[in-house]
């Protein structure tokens, strides 16, 4: 493989050396009660790569997530960037393609924590299967911590926004039509 695309872990067991696997880095390590090297793949670049199809689709949503979550957010900056210039504008299109382009970014958001969820579960289901212990739930503990409740809070963020400029587009739309009609 080439450089910087594996990284080998080793499982170490309670009693056993803290020696390295080859090809590691030294900086990963996975404590568990096998005493076997697994590498850690670079998601972006496995086409030779000799893995199971269960590595593969692990690796295929976590580069979807990690592709997607980036995604979201630069959406919302252009949204907010769009939006600031439609609120001044008081443009009528303008106002509906930023609500618009605010519900794409959320449907983004909600695509990408549904791929994480799934992903971790995933991972979680591959480890034990990788470690073959049934009493790994005991040895682990998952939490998904403060960042998936502000992809949350995101992603609620940006439907209210995107319904908020639908809002006043529709506003806009309307103001236009009383005045045409007088």
């Amino acid at each position: 493989m080439r450089d910087g695309s594996a990284v080998s872990v080793r499982l170490q067991g309670p009693v056993g050396g803290s020696a390295r696997c080859p090809g590691s880095s030294g900086s990963t390590w996975l404590k568990g009660r096998a005493s076997e090297c697994y590498p850690l793949i670079n998601p972006f670049w496995h086409e030779n790569a000799n893995i199971t199809d269960s590595h593969r689709q692990l690796l295929y949503m976590h580069g979807t997530f990690v592709i997607l979550m980036p995604l979201s957010l630069i959406l919302m900056i252009f949204g907010g960037m769009t939006g600031f210039i439609s609120i001044l504008a008081r443009a009528y299109l303008l106002l509906l393609m930023t609500g618009l382009l605010f519900l794409f970014g959320a449907l983004v958001t909600l695509t990408g924590i549904s791929v994480y969820i799934a992903y971790s579960a995933a991972a979680f289901q591959e480890a034990v299967c990788l470690l073959r212990s049934k009493d790994l739930l005991v040895e682990i503990d998952i939490r998904f911590g403060w960042s998936l409740a502000l992809v949350w809070i995101s992603f609620v963020a940006e439907v209210l926004t995107g319904a908020v400029f639908l809002l006043a587009a529709r506003v806009v739309g309307l103001k236009r039509q009383r005045e045409q009609a007088l």
